[in-house]
């Protein structure tokens, strides 16, 4: 009886690496469902109340002015160096590139461009939303306050919403996005949502964020990820043309011949059908005869080459006849 081999641990990892056949079939993109539609209007009264909060400086402004005076990196200054780390989760290019590096293995192993896409559109989005918004309230941050207990809105700053809070959110939970089954996206969105948490306490821990910044950051994110299934079909149309381009390309690349580098354009000129039939009919010499009457050796010239050190010869006279000019020299 046969059986089939038991894998150990290491050969699935390198089963799971190899690429499949062709682009799976059982991946859901995700709807904009009535469920879906609740939520992100709720998240955004949440996040309009936030902004209403700190514009009418009320006990959220209090709060965060009262976490400042605290000094969380005094307090427990041997975590500070920890901390210093795990913050550059939230920065846009680390995250970006890593995340990227994934969804690129993915990309290719299925496929499909959505997940590099999906990514790219949700960065886009986070860009404009949260940009939009920071430099439209220009609210100081704590390193920079001027008046005790005041918002300082609209001073110049750009720190609300946090923008690394933000990042971590989308950045993260885009992994949880495009997950392929339901344990997995239950799992890597406990891990984003961990991770952008960690990151929004670490700002204020700093002291680079007031807490409201990140309570919005945090919102802003979310915002964004509810609001991508809105933009699949722009996602789906963007992928075919990128497919079909490269078709195009490679359909071109088939039908042109190869041409050798550097070499020099040919020129064909049409021969006129009675041209060929004349070179048809007439006989041609050989190609290793020389053109013209035939002379013998003796009758041709000498010549003497040019740049040569040989004197020239105007006493030669052909083969077979005598010179008088030749001086006899007796025996």
């Amino acid at each position: 009886m046969r059986t089939e081999p038991k894998l150990t641990r290491l050969d699935r990892v390198f089963a799971r690496l190899d690429r499949e056949p062709e682009r799976p079939a059982h991946i859901d993109v995700p709807k904009m469902s009535r469920h879906r539609i609740v939520l992100f209007a709720a998240t955004l009264a949440f996040y309009g109340a936030i902004v209403w909060a700190v514009v009418i400086t009320s006990w959220l402004v209090r709060l965060d002015w009262q976490v400042m005076f605290f000094r969380p990196y005094q307090q427990w200054s041997e975590i500070h160096w920890f901390v210093d780390y795990y913050v550059v989760l939230g920065q846009r290019g680390p995250t970006a590139v890593m995340v990227a590096a994934w969804l690129g293995w993915r990309s290719w192993r299925q496929h499909t461009l959505r997940p590099l896409l999906a990514l790219g559109v949700s960065l886009l989005l986070l860009n404009i939303t949260v940009g939009a918004a920071k430099y439209g309230m220009g609210r100081l941050g704590p390193h920079y306050a001027t008046t005790i207990g005041s918002n300082e809105m609209w001073l110049g700053g750009d720190i609300f919403p946090s923008g690394h809070t933000a990042n971590a959110v989308v950045t993260w939970g885009i992994l949880a996005y495009l997950a392929s089954s339901a344990r997995a996206q239950r799992w890597l969105s406990a891990v984003s949502a961990v991770t952008s948490l960690g990151v929004g306490m670490a700002t204020v821990y700093l002291g680079t964020h007031w807490l409201s910044d990140v309570l919005l950051g945090w919102t802003a994110g979310l915002l964004i990820l509810l609001g991508l299934p809105w933009f699949e079909p722009l996602i789906a149309r963007a992928e075919d043309a990128i497919f079909d381009l490269r078709d195009r390309l490679r359909a071109r690349r088939r039908r042109t011949p190869a041409v050798p580098a550097g070499a020099p354009p040919v020129l064909v000129t049409p021969v006129p059908a009675d041209h060929e039939d004349l070179a048809a009919r007439s006989p041609r010499a050989p190609v290793y005869l020389a053109p013209g009457p035939h002379t013998t050796r003796s009758e041709r010239t000498p010549i003497t080459p040019a740049g040569s050190r040989r004197p020239p010869h105007p006493e030669r006279h052909p083969r077979g006849s005598t010179s008088s000019a030749r001086p006899v020299t007796g025996g």
